[in-house]
């Protein structure tokens, strides 16, 4: 992912958790921030230690990074976005977590029907 589509520092995750509205399945937990000034969106990602060992943390954080690759064309622009992994993430492998991501972000109604 362009560092242009990163969320990286503590205050602006803050930011997203005190002022966005969350959405969430039984894996995932997406947290939307709606930001009138930008014009593209942006993704953090927080996989906790209660997941698994730092492999596993890896291997979820990887199969989200190219899930969003893969619907970027679909994500509505101008957001910021925060995913945050649960413990039934660490069991699934790269396709049921674009399916399960791409549910999510249709419950947040972040997602444009193609």
């Amino acid at each position: 992912m362009k560092k242009l589509y990163r969320i990286k520092k503590n205050d602006e995750f803050q930011k997203v958790f005190k002022k966005g509205q969350s959405f969430a399945n039984r894996q995932f937990v997406i947290y939307v921030l709606k930001k009138r000034d930008q014009d593209h969106f942006r993704i953090g990602l927080s996989v906790s230690k209660k997941i698994g060992n730092a492999v596993k943390r890896n291997e979820i954080k990887r199969y989200l990074r190219q899930s969003i690759h893969e619907l970027q064309e679909c994500i509505e622009q101008g957001n910021d976005y925060v995913i945050i992994a649960r413990k039934p993430a660490a069991d699934m492998n790269f396709h049921e977590v674009k399916k399960s991501i791409q549910h999510v972000f249709k419950v947040a109604k972040a997602i444009k029907k193609p």
